[in-house]
């Protein structure tokens, strides 16, 4: 099983990114697929999930209106379209597979004038 996190990086406030997760050694088609945030000294929060029939279940208030997950099957890729970034969205950013139990290695996001 891989999962492999790409599209952090620095962006000034207000700004946009969107992270892409590419999926292999399982049958993504069958998986939700969800998407976690870790700032320095805090734990792990959910910021986004998606049924494998590309449903949204929701989001968090922290992030909502601001952030969108989309998935591509016919790529194995699950994506996180993140729209007027604050500081405080500032975190390493992880995909992660609950169907197989498994975590991507994570991608930075700092958001910083």
């Amino acid at each position: 099983v891989q999962l492999v996190e790409s599209g952090g990086g620095l962006v000034q406030p207000g700004g946009s990114l969107r992270l892409s997760c590419a999926a292999s050694g399982f049958t993504f088609s069958s998986a939700d697929m969800s998407w976690y945030r870790q700032a320095p000294g805090k734990g792990r929060e959910l910021v986004a999930s998606i049924t494998r029939y590309g449903v949204s279940a929701g989001y968090p208030g922290s992030v909502k209106g601001r952030f969108t997950i989309s998935r591509d099957n016919a790529k194995n890729t699950v994506y996180l379209q993140m729209n007027s970034l604050k500081s405080e969205d500032t975190a390493v950013y992880y995909c992660y597979a609950p169907y197989v139990n498994y975590w991507g290695q994570g991608t930075q996001v700092t958001v910083s004038s």
